[in-house]
């Protein structure tokens, strides 16, 4: 047992070592060292990155915002507070803020530029996605930056940092931002800054974990004094950073929880033919009770059954909810139409592809059906001639799968019907031995032979 544990010691060792790969300490700090400046070059990245990423951003484009993020310079400084602190170069720390600062600086600036300029003002699914984090995007800072610190300490980098770069993407939280200070949105411009300097502390703290790790060679001789205080600063920071983090991703969780039962309780409670819903609204409330805005058409809900369905939402745990009806003509008249059509484009789409989903599921079993026919087919003509050589007699040959009920069993089964016309009267046994040859040649048991 001693000798099995020991082995499977040294499998695991073998496989998780970061050293067989782990390019040289020196080499490696060089490397981050040449990342964090921000001047020429990198400046005017930086910039016209934040551009792509503004547009992006503005026109709700994905693939506009992962190409803004693969040419970002900012994972530079960002790295370099990690592995300042990890190996105690306190010289190389006071660059690094002052690097990120100007990064971050220029980034708001420009962002806020662009959206002070353009025509577009409505914020899209993109910017509202990065006003509010949760405890999932310290998860993704975390794990992709180790993902990153440890490819950055290999021999063979690969496309690791880009990946990282578009994991944690620590770009659009800070268009988001200057679009916050663009529109005079105070909430759009500290949700996003959060959720930067959520992505900024977990990365940091990462590449700190895995220079200490690794055992990085210390840069001041004094790090017994400082590593306590470290720590210290360390636990406070992260602590301050993750907690907020938490609630909010609660709260996240909740929501997406209520409006959930929300949406079930309107399918199987207010699915009316002569009062449809027109359109809808959950609204949900961190401190108060939560809402369920519904305005309908056609023939109005009684006050009766209005009352029985306010009853029902504890059924479907929409505890302290208000179910708010919107009906008649005023109501109506007040939906925002665009909205409206928006939800009525949407039911349609949703009805539309259930339908052909239902469609399509149909014809892929009659498909099915035909090729298992096909495979299935009887080669009567063959049959016929290859009978006749066993019996001459037989003059006429047909056979055919039906389905059969057995009434006693209550089962569904299939039978083949055999129908066979002689030129004279032949004997029993000879039409069992013909039975039996087709059962052979067929490969089917359930034969039922008919002779005349």
């Amino acid at each position: 047992m001693k000798k099995i544990y020991l082995l499977i010691l040294i499998f695991l060792k073998d496989r998780f070592n970061l050293s067989h790969e782990q390019e040289d300490h020196f080499e490696t700090i060089k490397s981050i060292e040449k990342a964090i400046d921000f001047r020429g070059i990198n400046v005017w990245t930086l910039i016209f990155a934040i551009f792509i990423a503004s547009v992006g951003l503005n026109v709700n484009s994905t693939a506009v915002i992962i190409g803004a993020m693969l040419i970002s310079p900012l994972m530079g400084p960002i790295m370099g507070l990690g592995l300042s602190v990890g190996i105690y170069d306190f010289a190389l720390l006071k660059r690094s803020l002052k690097n990120f600062t100007i990064a971050v600086v220029i980034s708001i600036l420009t962002s806020a530029i662009y959206f002070t300029l353009s025509p577009l003002e409505e914020a899209q699914s993109e910017l509202l996605a990065r006003t509010t984090p949760s405890i999932y995007d310290v998860l993704i800072a975390l794990f992709g930056g180790l993902a990153g610190i440890v490819a950055g300490a290999s021999k063979e980098k690969g496309n690791t940092i880009p990946g990282v770069a578009i994991a944690t993407a620590l770009m659009p939280p800070l268009c988001t931002a200057g679009y916050g200070i663009a529109t005079g949105n105070l909430w759009f411009f500290l949700g996003a800054f959060y959720l930067f300097f959520i992505n900024t502390v977990m990365i940091s703290l990462s590449a700190f974990l895995i220079v200490r790790f690794l055992k990085f060679p210390l840069k001041s001789t004094s790090g017994d004094i400082y590593s306590k205080r470290i720590k210290k600063y360390i636990l406070i920071i992260v602590t301050i950073t993750v907690l907020p983090s938490i609630y909010l991703g609660y709260q996240i969780i909740q929501q997406s929880i209520f409006k959930s039962n929300a949406t079930i309780f309107l399918i199987q409670e207010m699915s009316f033919n002569e009062t449809p819903i027109i359109n809808k609204n959950f609204i949900h409330s961190y401190t108060d009770s939560n809402a369920i805005e519904v305005v309908l058409a056609g023939k109005p809900i009684e006050e009766e059954k209005y009352t029985e369905l306010k009853s029902k939402l504890q059924k479907y745990s929409l505890y302290k909810t208000k179910l708010i009806l919107k009906q008649g003509s005023e109501n109506i008249a007040q939906v925002d139409m665009g909205q409206l059509k928006s939800g009525i484009i949407e039911e349609i789409y949703k009805k539309n592809e259930v339908a052909l989903q239902d469609k399509e599921m149909k014809i892929k079993v009659l498909e099915n059906e035909i090729i298992s026919l096909r495979g299935k087919q009887i080669p009567i003509k063959n049959i016929s001639k290859e009978i006749n050589a066993l019996n001459s007699d037989i003059k006429i040959f047909s056979a055919y799968r039906t389905a059969s009920f057995n009434i006693t069993t209550n089962k569904m089964d299939s039978i083949l019907i055999v129908y066979m016309q002689t030129k004279n009267k032949i004997e029993r046994k000879d039409v069992t031995m013909l039975e039996n040859w087709l059962k052979k040649r067929l490969e089917y048991e359930n034969i039922k032979m008919i002779v005349e």
